[in-house]
């Protein structure tokens, strides 16, 4: 008789060791799911400023949490503002740090 009770301790012990482990991996799903949606919703943003900039093929555009790089040449210095200006103004641009260089004449 006291092997079955020391036997039904020992698989108790052993489940809720089981159900413990299950629960602390669910965090680290709900880091890596959110890790992804933000990866997805640079991705989307990234596209929707180059489309922004449609007509200036030349400037690259990265994101990064809302977060904008521009870079790349521009023929002047208005050219870059009028890029800065345009990416700002997406929805979902929290800011823009350019990287563009004015191309030397």
């Amino acid at each position: 008789m006291t092997n079955s009770k020391l036997i039904a301790s020992l698989l108790m012990a052993a489940s809720m060791s089981v159900a413990s482990v299950a629960f602390a991996a669910e965090p680290q799903q709900d880091a890596a799911m959110a890790g992804a949606a933000a990866a997805s919703g640079d991705t989307a943003l990234t596209a929707k400023v180059k489309a922004a900039l449609a007509d200036q093929k030349q400037i690259g555009v990265t994101s990064q949490q809302g977060v904008v790089v521009l870079s790349g040449t521009v023929a002047s210095t208005d050219e870059g503002t009028k890029a800065i200006q345009a990416a700002s103004s997406v929805e979902g641009v929290k800011e823009v740090k350019s990287e563009l260089t004015v191309a030397s004449k």
